[in-house]
Order: C-alpha cells, then structure tokens, then sequence
C-alpha cells in the first residue's frame, strides 16, 4: 500500500478541511477510490468537467496534473477517504516519492 503523510489546513471559503502539505501522521492511500471536483471559475465555462470519479487516487492525481488545465486546477479539489485536498495538495501528493507512477517531465 503507497502511502504519503499529510497535514490538514482549513479554508474559510469553503469551511472544510483542505490539505495542503505533506508533514503529518495522517497516511494516503494511492489505491483509494476518488473524487475530483472542479471550482467555480467565472472564465472557464461549462466545456470543462464539474465531477470525476476514479477508482484510484493515483489516476484522479494524475490526471488533475496532467490533464486540467492550469487555471481550473487551481479551483480543483479531490476527495479521498472522506479528506479534501486543494490543487496545492493534490500538487504535493503527485510530487511525493510515494507516487506510483511515473511523472510527466514538465508540468505546470
């Protein structure tokens, strides 16, 4: 099992708990099922996704990272085990060694 540790930081506009960073005794499970939302984004209409669900983590990470594009990640979150992580988190999840797959050479 590919785990990460985490640690939880709360947002107001939201009034949930968001992940940000990875320095805790919490664990993530890259074989988790997933969920991935997309933001509110005034300029990004409705060609873009809202909700994706994903029977890994590791896939909803990749392809939020590799795939969103840069301005709708930024409002993205992902849902796994009932814990949100922001675009900041799903960012530090893919950078982690923990990652099971292989990275893109450059991402934005």
């Amino acid at each position: 099992m590919d785990v990460v540790q985490l640690t939880k930081t709360f947002t107001r506009a939201a009034e949930v708990t968001m992940i940000t960073s990875a320095q805790s005794d919490e664990t993530f499970d890259y074989q988790a099922t997933a969920e991935l939302f997309t933001g509110k984004n005034i300029r990004v209409r409705s060609r873009v996704l809202k909700y994706v669900r994903f029977n890994h983590a590791a896939d909803a990470i990749r392809f939020a990272i590799e795939q969103l594009p840069a301005d709708v990640l930024l409002g993205a979150y992902l849902e796994v085990d009932e814990r949100r992580y922001d675009s900041r988190g799903i960012r530090r999840l893919y950078d982690c060694a923990e990652y099971p797959f292989t990275r893109l050479a450059k991402v934005a």
